[in-house]
């Protein structure tokens, strides 16, 4: 597969085609290398860490930021993603602007979940960041492991599926929101996890399954990097690389800090 065949919209094939036009198309000499992005998403990851413990110690004396931070994720998103598709070249401002308007959501998302624990006497061993950072980390190695070994491969096919279940999963989670205006599905609410019983249980294969799902792309995120790799894609792809890769891993970082939170309130010992 080329290195401009992607399933990320953001690396489509129009747009990783104008950045190698930016950079010079088959005329340089500086190629993407592992740990060039390995090296792109490290600098990510800490500015999104750093960023997300900063909110989520200003969140109590700043009560309205979770709400400013929701938004402004959103915004800075869409605006991110329409600049990539139109200017890739910027990829090395987006990935980090990106990663701390994340991090800044998810800490305040994390400090949110942690009061709402604390509220009923329920403590997280270490925290729930603490337990969500470490599953995705697990989650990272593992995924990284199966693709280096070969054990699975995020071919063609392999990213056909993927993007359906994907769709699929979208559309039945938008549709569950509308029908819940008009008939109760508790089993949605992190709420449901307090109460126990089957709308626990429920809530939280459902989240165990997106968290599967998003796991799954990073098989697609290694297999782009291999890509570029081997077609000697120029350097200023890392950016773009790191970018994608890190999409994906605050995807799961938010599955995992859920999952870490529905644990913790159906079977954390109360106060």
């Amino acid at each position: 597969m080329s290195v401009l065949s992607s399933s990320n919209p953001v690396l489509s094939d129009s747009a990783l085609g104008r950045l190698i036009d930016e950079t010079g198309g088959a005329a340089r000499t500086d190629t993407v290398t592992m740990p060039g992005v390995i090296n792109k998403t490290g600098i990510c990851t800490l500015l999104a860490v750093a960023a997300g413990a900063g909110a989520y110690a200003l969140v109590p004396s700043l009560p309205w930021l979770p709400m400013a931070a929701g938004i402004g994720s959103l915004v800075v998103s869409l605006i991110i993603f329409f600049t990539l598709m139109a200017k890739p070249g910027l990829a090395f401002v987006a990935a980090p602007v990106y990663s701390i308007t994340q991090g800044v959501f998810l800490g305040c998302l994390s400090f949110i979940l942690e009061s709402m624990l604390a509220q009923r006497g329920i403590a997280a061993t270490g925290g729930l960041a603490l337990q969500a950072f470490v599953i995705t980390g697990s989650v990272m190695v593992t995924m990284l492991g199966l693709h280096s070994f070969g054990i699975i491969r995020a071919g063609p096919r392999f990213r056909s599926v993927l993007m359906v279940a994907t769709i699929g999963m979208m559309v039945a989670m938008l549709a569950s929101f509308v029908v819940s205006f008009f008939v109760p599905m508790p089993f949605m609410s992190l709420d449901a996890a307090f109460e126990g019983g089957k709308n626990a249980w429920i809530g939280l294969a459902i989240n165990v399954g997106i968290l599967f799902l998003a796991a799954l792309w990073l098989l697609v995120d290694f297999a782009q990097i291999d890509e570029a790799i081997a077609a000697g894609a120029p350097k200023a792809m890392e950016w773009m690389l790191a970018f994608g890769l890190i999409v994906t891993l605050a995807w799961v970082y938010l599955e995992a800090l859920k999952l870490a939170f529905r644990l913790a309130a159906m079977f954390g010992e109360r106060k």
